[in-house]
């Protein structure tokens, strides 16, 4: 259990892991009640489509200047900038103004999140040392399931108590516990990192690096593909509810409460193991692709919950494992720029996978569409694994070719 409680040891991570659990517990009772409030006012799952798009546009238009700022600027000031902003948004949601409002919000808030994200990445890896990185990771990713779980089940009970203007004003509170954490900090304790210089700063240069790491162009293609075809559960889940299995809405909230608690216990387990190699990775990769294959043939409510839930405890750490590379795969100068990648990776994994999920649904039923998806993954998983393989044997080639010691391949 030593690498799972080793992030815990800083204080610094201590600060940031108790207000990112209370800031994200907050965030999503706010999109509990946004929900509500665009449905109940126009009827429309069209209306909430676009709430999402307005928020990761700009993620697909903005992510790579906002990596370039975050190796370039101090992250701390810009972060407590962002939350003051953001609880300013929340608060902004209790004006007049219908839709209109919201969709101001949504793109609003997306538009901090391209230049948020790369930043907390860049920031969040001088918390611990380098060694404690995976863990830290993991253990965010088991905050990040407990913060929804807790805000979505508080939510629900709060809304009907007192309407959806209390979660806003709530989570606008939230972002307070972020900017006392950051503020409470101990500067002197966080690790350094190398700042881009002038010449190199640029979102051009960051492309240029990034197109001479062939590993983290594999790993972000199967980020890719297993996120688009393998993620979308609150797709095929309800679709296979309705459809094939014959359930009620209470089976579609014992599937997505045994997928919350496979998201924590994946969380968990790599947290608990410190491994975040290309081989688990990969490996993971596989197993989750197969069993999504399999999903689309369960004869039942529960032997598709049975499999649901190691789907979701290995989307975690497939997830953890795919940041934790990149992260420690690339020179710290450019890391908020390669972060910035994966976040535009992983907006246009949801913007193409939903439509293309729903499609398969629509087309081929429930069960045709796990069953497509999952081949396909698994294929990509594969063909994924060989590459890096080749990669990093030919890597280990010409280090033994140029006399310089070989690293061992992850």
């Amino acid at each position: 259990m030593a690498p799972m409680f080793a992030p815990l040891r800083e204080r610094n991570y201590r600060l940031w892991a108790a207000a990112d659990l209370i800031s994200v517990g907050g965030t999503w009772m706010q999109v509990l009640a946004l929900n509500w409030l665009i449905l109940s006012a126009t009827g429309s799952a069209t209306a909430m489509g676009a709430v999402v798009m307005l928020q990761s546009l700009p993620v697909l238009l903005l992510g790579s200047w906002g990596g370039a700022l975050a190796d370039r600027l101090p992250a701390r000031p810009l972060l407590i900038a962002f939350q003051a902003t953001r609880a300013l948004l929340a608060l902004a949601l209790l004006l007049p103004g219908g839709n209109w409002t919201v969709y101001a919000v949504a793109f609003a808030s997306g538009v901090i999140g391209s230049f948020e994200g790369p930043i907390l990445g860049r920031f969040g890896s001088a918390l611990v040392s380098k060694d404690a990185l995976a863990s830290a990771l993991a253990l965010g990713s088991v905050l990040s399931s407990a913060g929804r779980i807790g805000g979505m089940a508080l939510g629900g009970v709060l809304i009907g108590v007192t309407g959806p203007n209390a979660l806003f004003v709530i989570n606008a509170l939230s972002y307070l516990a972020v900017i006392f954490a950051l503020l409470a900090m101990r500067l002197g304790d966080m690790r350094p990192l190398a700042v881009a210089a002038a010449s190199e700063g640029g979102v051009l240069a960051g492309f240029r690096y990034l197109l001479r790491q062939p590993v983290i162009l594999v790993v972000l293609a199967l980020s890719f593909v297993l996120g688009s075809l393998g993620r979308n559960y609150q797709v095929s889940m309800a679709a296979m509810v309705s459809g094939p299995l014959g359930g009620s809405s209470g089976s579609y909230g014992l599937l997505s409460t045994v997928f919350a608690v496979g998201a924590v216990a994946g969380g968990l387990l790599l947290a608990g193991t410190g491994r975040s190699t290309l081989r688990v990775l990969v490996g993971t990769g596989f197993l989750i692709s197969a069993l999504q294959f399999c999903s689309g043939l369960a004869p039942s409510v529960l032997g598709f919950a049975a499999l649901i839930l190691p789907i979701a405890a290995g989307a975690v750490v497939f997830d953890t494992v795919v940041s934790t590379r990149i992260q420690l795969d690339t020179r710290e100068e450019m890391r908020g720029r390669v972060l910035a990648t994966v976040g535009i990776v992983s907006s246009l994994s949801g913007i193409v996978g939903a439509p293309a999920i729903g499609w398969l649904c629509d087309s081929m039923g429930a069960r045709g569409a796990l069953v497509t998806a999952g081949a396909v993954t698994t294929v990509a998983a594969v063909v994924g694994g060989v590459a890096l393989v080749r990669l990093k044997g030919r890597a280990l080639n010409w280090s033994v070719l140029l006399g310089r010691p070989a690293e061992q391949p992850a």
